[in-house]
């Protein structure tokens, strides 16, 4: 018997990769709604602004954070859960970027918060202000005061399975798809395989019976996210 198991995340296009809840304010008669949310963090390079992934630019050696719904200078704590290493600081633009990604950051933050380059996982948490944090303008070294080492992470949950040989365990690896459509009919799906196939030049996407009436196009597996992130820019630009 073959033992293992995959950890399949499924990423479907246009659908956006953040988990939002809600908190209530203790604003008399008046609710807030706090912005949470759970995701890959776009690490911010030149490159995709010149390939129009990103439409603003940053300076990748301040502590900056673009997001594409939360509004300027909101404060945030951006949690990296596997170190559970933490940065408090604000929205700096508004920005336009593929869905699949929660926040796009510069590598300065990046590298606070010691990020995995290929799987950068991360949540963000909008932070009510008061006396103790005012989104305002700081520099970096005001915020990075503001970096610890602990910070509470009940919203996000990381599964990690293992293989088991005899009494030994080793953890598995992580591989990535993305789902791009299930089809009623063969032709339809084989068809759309070829032209992706022929215009992204990308030799990942697979068709896979499920039964007699659905067959799955998907891209992948991929070994991590940074891997995942290419070919799904380069569908998204389709």
């Amino acid at each position: 018997m073959k033992l293992g198991n995959i950890f399949l995340f499924l990423f479907i296009i246009l659908l956006s990769s953040c988990a939002d809840y809600n908190a209530t304010s203790s604003k008399i008669g008046k609710q807030k709604n706090y912005f949470a949310s759970s995701g890959f963090a776009l690490i911010y390079s030149d490159k995709y602004y010149n390939e129009n992934v990103v439409n603003k630019k940053i300076n990748n050696d301040e502590v900056v954070v673009m997001h594409n719904s939360l509004k300027l200078n909101t404060p945030i704590k951006i949690i990296n859960p596997l170190n559970l290493k933490t940065i408090e600081t604000k929205i700096h633009k508004r920005a336009e970027y593929p869905n699949i990604f929660s926040v796009v950051i510069s590598n300065k933050i990046s590298s606070i918060l010691n990020l995995d380059k290929n799987d950068p996982f991360v949540e963000v948490i909008e932070i009510k202000k008061n006396k103790k944090f005012i989104a305002k303008k700081t520099n970096t070294f005001e915020e990075e005061k503001n970096v610890s080492g602990k910070a509470p992470v009940d919203e996000v949950k990381m599964d990690v399975l293992t293989n088991q040989e005899s009494e030994v365990q080793k953890e598995t690896e992580t591989n990535f798809i993305i789902l791009i459509n299930d089809f009623y009919y063969f032709d339809s799906a084989n068809s759309l395989k070829k032209s992706l196939i022929g215009k992204i030049k990308d030799n990942s996407i697979k068709l896979k019976k499920i039964n007699n009436t659905k067959y799955r196009l998907y891209a992948g597996p991929f070994k991590n996210f940074n891997t995942l992130k290419i070919t799904y820019i380069s569908l998204n630009n389709l």
